[in-house]
């Protein structure tokens, strides 16, 4: 994926980008709410994924507005997943990605399991914010940056991992921040490897073939 953005809605009203992986995501996202229309919307409106893996394609007619200025800015697919707190959807995680085309069952797990764990810190701040309490709120998502949104390149590639590996989440979590310390770079560099499939990690815990299979 070229992109990411966390949306946050509650009672059907927007309450604004929660984290974007950058300038474009971000602007992607507020693209939606701008023309009221987009995929971000209809997975929360109908609490599933929606998926759109070419916005040029001329059966996609579900989004002129967002779709014309999505194309504008050099994006072809959109994957929208729902943000749900028990029986409540309370946002949205988009993927964004400039080439056309679906995904694979591994990256649909790594996103699933993406917009699982993003239901943590947005359960954080709407308690702290119906209650009023600004010291319920955690300090780490008071101020919320870009490079908060490693954490989806992070666990998307963790999902990858328990596809993989067929290991539980916490287990292919120390494996990817393990091979991150070890090779001197951050979870998130080491994710977006895996998630481009340019880094195997293999079930002994060391570097396979990037093809996608044990070297």
């Amino acid at each position: 994926m070229d992109g990411a953005a966390v949306s946050m809605v509650h009672e059907g009203v927007s309450r604004g980008t929660f984290g974007a992986s950058g300038d474009d995501g971000r602007r992607l996202d507020e693209y939606q709410f701008t023309f009221g229309e987009g995929p971000c919307l209809d997975a929360v409106s109908h609490r599933r994924s929606v998926l759109a893996p070419d916005l040029d394609a001329p059966t996609e007619t579900r989004w002129p507005l967002f779709s014309d200025a999505a194309l504008h800015d050099g994006v072809r697919a959109v994957f929208a997943l729902p943000i749900m707190i028990t029986s409540a959807c309370v946002g949205a995680l988009d993927l964004f990605r400039a080439e056309p085309g679906g995904w694979r069952g591994e990256q649909a797990a790594g996103a699933a399991l993406a917009a699982r764990l993003a239901s943590q810190p947005l359960l954080d701040l709407l308690t702290a914010d119906l209650t009023g309490d600004e010291q319920s709120r955690p300090d780490e998502w008071a101020t919320v940056t870009a490079a908060d949104m490693d954490r989806v390149e992070v666990y998307q590639a963790t999902g990858i991992l328990i596809a993989q590996l067929d290991v539980d989440a916490a287990e292919a979590a120390v494996r990817l921040r393990a091979h991150a310390m070890a090779t001197g770079q951050t979870a998130s560099e080491v994710g977006i490897a895996i998630i481009e499939r340019r880094l195997f990690l293999d079930r002994d815990g060391g570097r396979g073939d990037p093809a996608g299979g044990p070297a």
